[in-house]
């Protein structure tokens, strides 16, 4: 079939293809708790070991494509799913449908906070739900470290990154020099050619992508302004509590709180403060201004990706970038496991949860529900 041959490679599209995104997407969306790496597990569990719409090595480097954009990750990577699943449509139609729900759960806990002054009570579903997402995440990096891990240079470029981590190395300052280490190294190894010109100007331009995105907003809380902030890459205590007087600290302490322990992308975070500052209004356009830029950013990308792959220069660099990708969502992990597995009780669910993700062919949402059904149960029996 003629056409562009560098256009994103589509592996189907029917209408079937479509709908079968939304199903997918709107469920992880509704219960894909435990943030971007939690959500990157859930979705390699169902596209690559479910469905198998992807092998594990093409599902890596749309990870390591994702951390050298800005934006949230999770949501990307279902837009790169969709893309190449259902082609432009299927970008649409993941992304949205993977952040609409968590966008309206969060709209409506908005509308309590301001008319009752408070949080309602989570704790007990995420006590049960997060030591499962752990064992979750634990099979993703297994899965995926197989595909990204593929020669002594890019473990031990993963492990430098685990280590240098923890010494408070900057994480994008760390994928880019895992993978310029790699790529040296690997070449070095199979005799060195001049590189691509093609790959340095991939190179030189992601740093200021990755940059990109701030926009100058003016002082009142209007809603172009509102809208125009959230097109920056992250929140800023300054501009929200200090300079624009938008939120107090509470407020902004609780709003995080909101995106941490509801499902979906963290990112909804802005539909929270958007609603506090401006009402619906607001809450709609702060979304919209957070995750529009993922869709231009991965259709942007997404053409690249190949290419990167058939040169023996980038290919080894995003190789490097893929080992650091899964070296920092190892980190995460770490993270997540030392805030969720806090006694007997969720040491021992993790445990099993594990053992029944790696020997047990059932659909991961099922094992959210029986982790937040569980922890409710033992904290009412206490």
């Amino acid at each position: 079939m003629a056409g562009n041959k560098n256009a994103p490679r589509v592996e189907a599209s029917s209408h079937s293809s479509i709908a079968e995104l939304a199903r997918l997407f709107l469920k992880l969306g509704t219960i894909a708790f435990g943030g971007p790496a939690a959500h990157i597990a859930m979705m390699e569990q169902e596209v690559v070991r479910r469905r198998r719409w992807l092998d594990h090595e093409r599902f890596v480097d749309l990870l390591g494509a994702t951390n050298l954009i800005p934006g949230p990750n999770s949501t990307e990577m279902a837009i790169h799913i969709g893309l190449l699943r259902a082609g432009w449509k299927g970008l649409i139609v993941a992304g949205a449908c993977f952040s609409v729900p968590a966008m309206l759960i969060v709209w409506a806990l908005a509308a309590v906070y301001v008319k009752y002054g408070s949080l309602p009570e989570a704790s007990w579903l995420l006590y049960g739900v997060k030591p499962v997402i752990i064992a979750i995440v634990v099979q993703a990096l297994w899965g995926l470290g197989k595909a990204a891990i593929k020669n002594f240079s890019t473990a031990v470029a993963g492990a430098a990154v685990i280590v240098l981590f923890f010494f408070g190395g900057n994480e994008i300052l760390l994928l880019f020099a895992a993978g310029f280490a790699v790529m040296i190294v690997e070449n070095l190894r199979r005799g060195w050619r001049p590189p691509e010109c093609g790959l340095w100007a991939i190179a030189a331009g992601a740093p200021a992508l990755t940059a990109s995105g701030a926009t100058t907003a003016a002082e009142p809380a209007t809603l172009t302004a509102l809208t125009l902030f959230f097109l920056k890459i992250a929140f800023i205590r300054a501009d929200l509590v200090e300079r624009w007087h938008w939120l107090t600290d509470r407020q902004l302490l609780d709003a995080i709180a909101i995106g941490q322990f509801t499902p979906g992308p963290v990112f909804t975070t802005a539909t929270f403060v958007g609603y506090l500052v401006a009402g619906s209004p607001g809450a709609l356009l702060a979304t919209l201004g957070i995750f529009l830029p993922a869709f231009v950013f991965v259709a942007l990308s997404s053409p690249f990706i190949p290419k990167i792959r058939r040169s023996p220069w980038a290919s080894g660099f995003l190789d490097g970038v893929n080992a650091a990708s899964l070296g920092l969502m190892a980190v995460v992990t770490w993270q997540l496991g030392r805030a969720a597995l806090i006694d007997w009780f969720t040491i021992t669910l993790a445990v099993v949860a594990a053992v029944l993700v790696f020997r047990v062919k059932v659909n991961s949402a099922w094992w959210v529900l029986a982790g937040g059904i569980l922890g409710v149960l033992w904290n009412l029996a206490r």
